[in-house]
């Protein structure tokens, strides 16, 4: 008899069963799955316990929040002295260039990539010598000024050191109206093609402030880096249609050769509400002379006031610096096309030239750079607006190890602070505020 209760019970137990695996197969299969791995989870974040004292090096194997999982996956290490495109940045001050006490009557701004040729280095820059600083575009005329880069010249310098330089004069003069330019040439950059040289700039052929900053992008060539440079007299990358997001201004032209062609990136400002936004796009063309093919997932940086990029490793960086929701970044993209954040710095210099060895040589696997020229705009006061020259140093190479300019925990003194006070439209309001809050007590 009990024999046959335990054959009833198996009998039991095995309908059940059975009924069970049909139910499951009549589960939606992703139900099922999620409720395997529900539990599998569950027992894992049982088993792991707090997240470690010792921060792994590698992404660990356990569950992590949204900021873990992007320390580990959006930078190239957990650490800033570990990623190598983290850097602070540092200056000083350079020797041989004079700015008539500063009175704004000379500027030089946005340096070229620094590069280095017949024993020294070379630098072209945005240089103006007026008779008055700056006036607007109202007052402006065919000698005053409306902007600190209206009525320029393209000048350039040599060193031995990168600190102390000698002026050696115009480059690229204004051409007679109305070729390309007539108003004024600013905003250069090099390239080095097969024995040539060519500087791209911005050709304006009206003041700046007359309706926007417009221009496009014009070129000359040279067999030498001292010249004679030779006009091509023709817009190489031309602005965008009507409605489109450079249809008034192509800026900063920044070569670099890659995949055997020459890519230009360059900046754009646009929306005006009326505030400008500034993004950054790239053409690319087989020859130095064009045609230039704008890449059609352009803009492909959205943020940054210039074009600072440089080849790292498989893929191309960039300086995000000035503008925009993610300025104050180092940007990275393999395909040097889509950018990601690669690291979060500050003071980074505005409108850098670096010294990249390896912009044109169609490198696979880019060094990186560790110093270059930039740009510090009113340098004293609005009413003698000028710009000057400087030099910047830092860590962004794959070469160099300088753990002072991995730190990122500096300090400042007090008056770095109170240089950035409220202004009295804030201090009004903050007064108003104030006065609201106490006549309701």
């Amino acid at each position: 008899m009990y024999s046959n209760f335990l054959n009833i019970q198996k009998s039991k137990n095995f309908k059940q069963m059975k009924q069970i695996k049909n139910f499951s197969l009549v589960l939606p299969s992703f139900l099922t799955i999620f409720l395997i791995l529900f539990g599998l989870n569950l027992c894992f974040s049982q088993e792991k316990g707090a997240f470690p004292f010792i921060l792994p090096k590698e992404k660990p194997d356990r569950p992590l929040s949204a900021a873990m999982e992007r320390n580990y996956d959006a930078y190239m290490a957990p650490r800033p002295e570990s990623n190598e495109l983290y850097s602070l940045f540092k200056y000083t001050e350079l020797k041989g260039f004079d700015y008539n006490n500063h009175d704004g009557t000379i500027s030089r701004r946005d340096p070229s990539k620094v590069i280095f040729a017949n024993g020294k280095y070379y630098v072209w820059y945005t240089y103006r010598n007026t008779s008055t600083s700056p006036k607007g575009a109202e007052a402006s005329n065919d000698t005053i000024p409306s902007t600190d880069w209206d009525l320029s010249e393209i000048w350039y310098a040599t060193s031995e050191d990168g600190i102390t330089w000698k002026e050696q004069g115009v480059a690229v003069p204004r051409p007679p109206k109305p070729n390309i330019g007539w108003r004024s040439v600013t905003t250069t950059d090099i390239l080095v093609w097969e024995g040539k040289y060519y500087l791209y700039y911005q050709g304006f052929m009206e003041a700046s402030g007359k309706r926007g900053d417009d221009c496009p992008v014009a070129v000359s060539y040279a067999d030498s880096p001292d010249g004679p440079w030779t006009p091509y007299n023709k817009i190489i990358i031309p602005n965008g249609n009507k409605g489109e997001w450079d249809q008034y201004s192509i800026h900063d032209p920044y070569p670099i050769v890659r995949d055997g062609k020459i890519w230009i990136y360059y900046k754009s400002d646009f929306d005006g509400d009326p505030r400008l936004i500034r993004m950054q796009g790239l053409a690319i063309a087989d020859n130095p002379l064009g045609p230039f093919k704008k890449h059609p997932l352009n803009p492909i940086i959205n943020s940054g006031h210039e074009t600072t990029l440089f080849p790292f490793k498989e893929g191309i960086a960039a300086l995000v610096i000035k503008d925009g929701n993610e300025h104050f970044t180092i940007q990275y993209a393999e395909d040097g096309v889509n950018f990601e954040i690669a690291a979060i710095s500050k003071l980074m210099p505005t409108a850098a030239g670096p010294f990249v060895a390896d912009a044109f040589t169609n490198t696979k696997y880019g060094r990186g750079i560790t110093w270059g020229m930039s740009h510090i705009t009113n340098a004293t006061q609005w009413s003698e607006n000028h710009a000057i020259l400087l030099r910047f140093d830092c860590d962004l190479s794959l070469d160099v190890h300088d753990p002072e300019m991995k730190k990122h925990n500096t300090y400042y003194k007090p008056a770095f602070y109170y240089q950035h006070g409220l202004s009295k439209k804030q201090k009004e309001r903050i007064k108003h505020e104030n006065e609201k809050i106490l006549s309701n007590e």
